[in-house]
């Protein structure tokens, strides 16, 4: 999968460097193992290259909370277009929170 780049907002480029960070020190040592694919850290770099930093990010939130036992799995893109009813004031509605896919 082709990397979105880390163009845009100070807070998107704030963003993708912690994710970096994140995805090349403190995921060795976790474990490179996920329920989903592409990975969390992935999905939510992906998504706020797509979307922004608040649209992605809340994306990306949603993810995690799927990502625990009893949660989904399996191949799980972020969406290419924004949830209807989403915007600044219900930011819950960008993610997908829970279910199957």
């Amino acid at each position: 999968m082709a990397r979105i780049s880390p163009g845009g907002s100070p807070a998107r480029r704030l963003a993708h460097l912690a994710i970096r960070f994140y995805q090349l020190t403190l995921s060795s040592l976790t474990g490179r193992w996920c329920r989903h694919e592409p990975s969390c850290s992935h999905y939510t770099d992906d998504a706020m290259g797509m979307h922004g930093f608040w649209a992605g990010g809340w994306m990306g939130l949603a993810r995690l909370s799927r990502c625990r036992p009893g949660g989904t799995r399996g191949y799980d893109p972020p969406p290419g277009v924004l949830p209807p009813r989403a915007g600044a004031l219900t930011p819950w509605r960008y993610g997908r929170w829970r279910g199957p896919l």
